[in-house]
């Protein structure tokens, strides 16, 4: 992994979006931080795409993504936020970009599956989850396991710690039942399907913004920090990990190409300011 200062400038002036992971990313402890909450303001002005993709539940991105007029939170200034590793996604189309009259975002809500296959993959994921419970003790439900429709999610880091052992035995139990299974920086996602972050990237994209992202991977970023971002460091060479995913190196089969000197949204802000000095 190359330091950020690496980035070639005339790289970063061709990047016309970013895709990025949330957790760890852009957030910190849990909540979006100011600078990383201004660097997705400051890349939507200079006319940049920005989707988060994230193995968070669509339950859980709801608030971020509409904003909530009673509570003063406006909504995060993205293109559309995909969820549940590229399973659903919320969209913010651009003639509806703008508060509604009860002063929330109107959004729309998109499903990579039918729905007679999510209802089909809901159940056997149930029995899954129920038998990960059972045979591997100390594992708990993530506690965004309410507001998930195509997935299950395993607690390891977030509110719980496993250890490695234990995380193995977990992932072992969902590829033995079928399921697809990575490991975050704070959960152990299983799901149904040949989708993850790169596929959910290609239809989001698609679908949203009506753009081939195949003919131009090397205009797009991906920013993430965890073993679950491998795909996307895999396939994008504008691949940047914050400088948490350092404690995940040794894992890496396939690392991004730069690295931030900060951690988490500080991190992020960090790209996108090497973004924004580019243009």
């Amino acid at each position: 992994m190359k330091p950020l200062s690496a980035w070639p400038v005339e790289q970063r002036r061709g990047i016309i979006g970013v895709l990025t992971d949330i957790d760890d990313t852009l957030t910190t402890d849990g909540a979006i931080t100011p600078d990383a909450a201004s660097a997705l303001a400051q890349l939507k002005a200079a006319g940049l795409h920005v989707v988060a993709i994230t193995g968070r539940p669509i339950g859980w991105c709801e608030p971020f993504a509409r904003g909530d007029a009673e509570r003063g939170t406006a909504p995060w200034p993205l293109d559309a936020m995909v969820a549940e590793n590229g399973a659903v996604a919320y969209t913010m189309n651009a003639t509806r970009r703008h508060a509604s009259s009860s002063g929330v975002s109107a959004l729309s809500k998109l499903y990579l599956q039918d729905e007679a296959t999510r209802h089909a993959n809901y159940q056997r994921l149930q029995r899954v989850a129920a038998q990960v419970l059972s045979a591997v003790p100390g594992t708990t439900l993530a506690r965004d396991s309410a507001g998930r429709e195509t997935d299950i999610a395993i607690d390891h880091s977030e509110f719980a710690h496993l250890s490695p052992s234990q995380i193995n035995a977990v992932l072992a139990i969902m590829r033995a039942a079928g399921l697809h299974a990575t490991v975050s920086s704070i959960h152990i996602n299983g799901w149904l399907g040949t989708h993850n972050k790169l596929v959910g990237a290609h239809w989001i994209v698609s679908q949203h913004l009506g753009r081939n992202l195949a003919s131009e991977m090397d205009r797009w970023a991906y920013v993430g920090d965890s073993t679950n971002d491998q795909v996307m460091f895999e396939a994008f060479d504008n691949s940047v990990g914050v400088a948490n995913l350092r404690r995940f190196e040794a894992d890496l089969t396939h690392p991004p190409r730069y690295i931030a000197a900060r951690e988490r949204g500080a991190g992020f802000a960090e790209v996108a300011d090497a973004l924004l000095a580019a243009r």
